[in-house]
């Protein structure tokens, strides 16, 4: 579900889209809604459908576009934590099959995401006690470990550690588990266990038969084919970024495309914390590894001009800075600042390109202090604009009219996907260090106490209110406080 901006505000699944949705907007539905779903039917303008093959498919898809736009009316899936994977390292000398969340490039071979995490945990006790695979951490198990293991014993596992196995019957079993993590084999392997449930349940043994019945249940769960969602791969989407593009060039009467854009933000909350993001996009995309956070050093008090004048001097200066070395000291050509950088970044010897356009979050004020830095390092004719968010207002400097660009065109709506982006960026920020100073006590700034002693008092009393209520006797039975530093302590609380 969108908003009147193009922004997502919420994504959901359902069997029946048709029934979903117009539950929604059903009088008697609306009215004994709570607010917050009032709110959500009061703002949805737009809808985009994406088509799946099964309930599988449609929970990992909204996980993911849940993690990636983060909707403002949705509560689940937004926090880091990702579907399960399993992974194996057919390096090792004897692999092993282990669930993960988290895919690196270490070499080891995956498989999923699972939608299902307990499903795919009895899975994999099966599929090892099947095939004898191992599941003790140790790399290179041996007999030290074999010693104080019983997995053995009770048939769980091949032994490969004592050669009660070879190494090629081994890695057989390991390539035969990843087949049917594949999905391969999957209806044989099925027919076979629903033949032995049939014969439990014929010699009257229930208890086995439920067992394969649980497993052959679990199996459908986890090898139900899924394809994997990735950024800008498998989903269909309405965003394109290269007509985008060249609409924003032309909309703002630039020489071409912005392939590279940089749009800052500030976020204070309060006067304690108060920072800046600056995040990049390039050929349209999100260029992650390009972000930057910076805390704002010498502003204070909460003034947006002099935070945004100061993060846009440290981010432009540090590239004059780091390009500095590609050009030669006796360089006399007639080229400007921006020509030299242009320049060296289409010979590839610049450290960092120089963005195509520069973006600040706010009016005519940001814009100002943003254009003044500029010129007082060179970079005078760098395209700058602010975007206005209350109007999606675009002020560029020289002119004191807003350039207003239709919702509908793409160009507006990359400037308003960078432009959130920023926006999430350095509010989490924000948020990571209010997290930070809340675990600070107000114990650290009381010039009487060591971090040993508030360690002590902390553990004796439990917490600051606890300590306040205290009397000095009593804190002066803590060893290395004194009555005397006791008083000081209670007199620094209040």
């Amino acid at each position: 579900m969108k908003d009147r901006l193009g922004s997502i505000i919420y994504v959901g699944k359902a069997r029946d889209l048709r029934k979903r949705m117009s539950s929604y907007f059903m009088a008697s539905k609306k009215t004994r809604a709570d607010l917050k779903t009032r709110a959500l039917i009061d703002t949805i303008a737009d809808f985009e459908f994406h088509e799946v093959r099964n309930e599988t498919e449609a929970l990992l898809l909204e996980g993911k576009l849940i993690k990636d736009y983060r909707p403002r009316y949705n509560i689940q899936f937004r926090d880091d934590k990702r579907f399960l994977l399993v992974k194996v390292k057919l390096s090792d000398p004897w692999p092993r099959f282990q669930m993960t969340r988290m895919k690196k490039d270490d070499g080891s071979r995956y498989f999923g995401p699972f939608a299902h995490s307990g499903a795919l945990k009895t899975t994999l006790e099966w599929l090892n006690r099947r095939l004898g695979l191992r599941t003790c951490r140790p790399r290179v198990p041996g007999e030290t470990e074999y010693k104080h293991c019983h997995a053995d014993v009770i048939r769980n596992c091949s032994a490969p550690c004592v050669d009660r196995i070879s190494k090629e019957e081994y890695l057989e079993k390991v390539e035969e588990a990843c087949r049917i993590l594949e999905g391969k084999g999957r209806r044989e392997i099925f027919d076979e266990l629903e033949t032995e449930m049939q014969k439990a349940a014929g010699k009257l043994n229930f208890e086995r038969a439920a067992l394969l019945r649980d497993v052959v249940e679990n199996l459908r769960k986890t090898l139900s084919p899924t394809r994997q969602f990735t950024r800008g791969r498998g989903v269909p989407t309405t965003v394109k970024p290269l007509e985008d593009l060249a609409d924003l060039g032309e909309a703002l009467g630039l020489e071409g495309p912005p392939k590279v854009m940089e749009c800052f933000d500030i976020s204070n909350v309060s006067s304690n914390h108060i920072v800046a993001s600056m995040v990049r996009f390039t050929e349209g995309r999100p260029d992650n590894q390009n972000y930057r956070r910076y805390r704002i050093r010498t502003v204070e008090g909460q003034d947006d001009f002099a935070s945004m004048a100061e993060v846009v001097r440290r981010r432009y200066s540090r590239i004059l800075l780091e390009n500095a070395g590609a050009v030669p000291e006796a360089d006399e050509s007639q080229e400007d600042v921006i020509e030299i950088q242009r320049r060296l970044a289409k010979e590839g010897r610049a450290r960092i390109v120089l963005p195509d356009l520069v973006i600040v979050d706010g009016g005519k004020g940001q814009l100002s202090s943003a254009f003044k830095e500029l010129k007082r390092i060179g970079l005078h004719d760098l395209p700058v604009i602010g975007l206005a968010k209350q109007h999606e207002e675009i002020f560029r400097p020289g002119r004191s009219e807003p350039l207003l660009i239709p919702h509908d065109r793409g160009a507006l709506k990359l400037l308003q996907r960078i432009r959130d982006e920023a926006h999430r960026f350095a509010n989490g920020y924000n948020e990571l260090l209010y997290r930070r100073r809340m675990k600070e006590s107000l114990l650290d700034d009381c010039p009487a106490i060591s971090p040993k002693k508030k360690q002590l008092l902390l553990s004796k009393f439990g917490s600051v209110a606890r300590i306040r209520k205290a009397t000095a006797e009593e804190l002066s039975a803590i060893p290395g406080i004194s009555e005397k530093g006791a008083e000081a302590i209670l007199e620094w609380l209040g």
